[in-house]
């Protein structure tokens, strides 16, 4: 049995979620102090000019924020009261909207709960996880208006003094993203607990909604904040950036974050924990995101309070160092865990039998996720660094050729094989919770790019002065969301795979093969119709702004309205593709579907980050000035003019690459796969409607 009694484990968890929300406030109450200026010296607030400057852009970037937001929630709101209501019917009338209990289906001789409780608290978790969403990248962005003009202040005192704002507003984003994640999913469990019961089955297939929801939202917010970003730069870049990197890149990462737990307690409540009733075991998801919080406190609190910066050469370095000690310390964390909270060994799903795991095992596959997330941080890092030499290449040579710095996956694929060999589909969930157990530490170091980017332009510094951190950093945690992503998936067709009984899932199936094929359309098809929406958001701002230049919300309001408008259709053809093929093609037409996209996706969404990042280094890297230009074997016999021309069509091509098209695509596929599992009853049930007409 496990050491951790369940008293304890209601305790723990709860308590480390909590700290992680009073770091995140300590560090707010450290922003909010310097807003209230009468608080601080004039030495502290900087020149006169300054503050006047200071002041306009935080006014700037309210009003974009404030619109933008306001915008999401109208959309938003619309949507997630309709999808709600489609969750509810759907699942309520598999059987005819009973309030009888009905016979177990892992274990017939118990009685569970009846399926329209399950569409009550699946609506309502569907609910909980999209509020969550919003307000995880509100509260972000929130700070980042703060830390934008702060650190423009500080950078004048030294590097120093103005890595510190930077780097903690991406903590106050990240420990708020992962212990609010943590803590409302935990009383969501308890409170629905409190009907359920020991149903852990329908307990975990309620909770299921609570991921669909932040994904939805992460999808919708995602999108639009691409297509946003680069329409609001016509008139204020920063606005953009604050928007497309915090906004979109905080509710991506919570969404994987959310479902990864999610994938992990459904998987779970298959094997031997949930039939002896083991509550202590059932959340060791949970517990290993707690201890994450806890690993990331140390690293952080140290790095933002020890650390001595000198030089801009040292920036980098300390973050990297800052990546490497918690998931060492996190490597030690996973062992205490999986020590405390498993018994010796238990019995797992996998696909129809049973397979005895140790909980060694287990732990195994968690740390098998943590260290191929660390590794993927490094490779994706050479795709962008500018100081490279292979990047050098790139940028001065084959601008043209960014497929070449296209990052094969492998590590992440290594990571499922291992995982499945070892605990089967629960092992490959848990390697997914392991690459995201330090998402608070990787939030923080790669929030400090826009930040120190906004107050280049605040302060009005060069490329390459004493804040130039590149977007190395971003396109770093896009691919880092990427393949977190492909094991989050992975585990959620996994169950979704059991949920339809489906077994096996045969590619030779006439239905699974034609669903492969659309499957794998499916990725193209949502990036193209979001490239088309980039153009005509920033011409409609070009066209309009002389007009209503006067007033910054009426100007933020239009590349808003194209943008959302825009992404009606691309977040409708992702919702409504499991449920049109599931209702009328059935549940093996739509697993090859799902199998499809998941092996399209990766390899696309990597592509346009990747590419995209590249293109734009190598445009900042080739604009730095002639000296460092002139080191290139090509800049020897060509003029600079081409080749910035060159570097200007890329970079256009580029940025809707690696902010719109890119990133929202590995949403698409765990958005899809979470809404195939929930819906899994309703279409074992009244799918397959076109096969029965026929």
């Amino acid at each position: 049995m496990a050491l951790l009694s369940p008293l304890a484990t209601e305790i723990v968890i709860p308590v480390c979620a909590l700290v992680g929300i009073a770091y995140s406030y300590y560090l707010v109450r450290w922003f909010l102090k310097w807003r209230n200026g009468d608080e601080l010296d004039q030495e502290e607030q900087g020149p006169t000019w300054v503050q006047e400057r200071c002041a306009q852009i935080k006014q700037e970037l309210s009003e974009g924020v404030k619109a933008f937001l306001f915008t999401e929630c109208r959309y938003g709101g619309v949507f997630m009261v309709a999808f709600a209501i489609i969750i509810f019917l759907c699942l309520g009338s598999i059987e005819g909207f009973s309030t009888q209990s009905q016979p177990c289906r892992l274990d017939p001789s118990n009685m569970c709960k009846p399926l329209l409780a399950t569409a009550v608290f699946s609506a309502v978790s569907f609910l909980l996880g999209a509020f969550t969403s919003i307000l995880s990248g509100f509260l972000g962005m929130q700070i980042a208006i703060y830390a934008s003009a702060r650190t423009a202040l500080e950078e004048r005192k030294g590097v120093g003094k103005a890595f510190f704002p930077a780097f903690r507003s991406g903590a106050v984003m990240g420990f708020l993203i992962a212990a609010s994640g943590l803590l409302v999913l935990y009383i969501a469990i308890n409170l629905f607990k409190l009907y359920y019961g020991n149903d852990w089955e329908g307990l975990f297939e309620a909770i299921a909604g609570y991921g669909l929801g932040a994904s939805s939202m992460a999808l919708f917010g995602r999108g639009t904040a691409g297509i946003y970003a680069k329409a609001a730069d016509v008139i204020c870049c920063h606005v953009g950036d604050i928007v497309g990197d915090f906004s979109g890149t905080g509710t991506d990462l919570f969404g994987s974050y959310a479902e990864s737990s999610c994938a992990a307690l459904v998987v779970a409540s298959f094997s031997s924990f949930g039939n002896d009733h083991n509550f202590t075991a059932m959340c060791y998801p949970l517990l290993i995101s707690s201890m994450g919080i806890l690993v990331c406190l140390m690293t952080t609190f140290f790095t933002a309070s020890f650390s001595k910066i000198k030089d801009v050469k040292e920036i980098k370095p300390t973050l990297r160092k800052q990546l490497i000690i918690s998931t060492i310390l996190m490597t030690f964390g996973i062992v205490i865990v999986s020590w405390i909270a498993l018994p010796s060994s238990f019995t797992v799903y996998n696909f129809g039998s049973q397979k005895v795991v140790k909980n060694w095992q287990l732990c195994f596959c968690v740390g098998v996720g943590l260290w191929a997330g660390l590794i993927i941080e490094f490779i994706t890092k050479l795709c962008t660094n500018d100081g490279i030499s292979r990047f050098q290449e790139f940028a001065a040579e084959r601008v043209g050729f960014g497929l070449a710095f296209v990052n094969i996956p492998i590590f992440a694929f290594l990571s499922i094989l291992l995982s499945y060999r070892i605990a089967s589909v629960y092992g490959i969930a848990m390697a997914a919770v392991g690459m995201l157990s330090t998402i608070a530490t990787q939030l923080a170091i790669n929030a400090y790019s826009p930040i120190s980017d906004n107050a280049k332009i605040i302060g009005g510094l060069g490329p390459r002065d004493v804040l130039s951190s590149s977007n190395t950093r971003a396109t770093i945690g896009k691919g880092f969301a990427i393949e977190s992503t492909s094991l989050v998936s992975m585990a959620l067709f996994g169950a979704f795979v059991s949920r339809a009984a489906i077994s096996p899932v045969d590619v030779l199936t006439p239905k699974v093969f034609m669903g492969s094929i659309v499957g794998a359309m499916l990725p193209k098809w949502f990036s193209a119709m979001t490239m088309k929406r980039v153009g005509p958001a920033a011409l409609e701002m070009a066209n309009r702004i002389p007009r209503e230049s006067d007033h910054y919300r009426r100007c933020f309001k239009i590349p808003i309205d194209v943008s959302f408008r825009g992404m009606i259709r691309p977040v409708a053809l992702v919702m409504l593709t499991p449920l049109v093929v599931g209702t009328f093609l059935g549940v093996e037409m739509l697993s090859g579907v799902l199998a499809g996209s998941l092996g399209s996706i990766v390899r696309i969404a990597i592509w346009a980050s990747n590419t995209g990042g590249a293109w734009e280094e190598a445009k900042k890297y080739i604009r730095a000035g002639v000296s460092e230009y002139a080191k290139t074997k090509y800049a020897q016999t060509h003029y600079p003019k081409p080749i910035r021309r060159a570097v200007d069509k890329g970079d256009t091509i580029g940025d809707p690459l690696k902010d719109t098209s890119g990133p929202p695509l590995n949403i698409l596929i765990q958005l899809m796969v979470v809404e195939s599992l929930m819906f899994a009853p309703f279409f074992t049930t009244h799918g397959g409607l076109l096969f029965k007409i026929i």
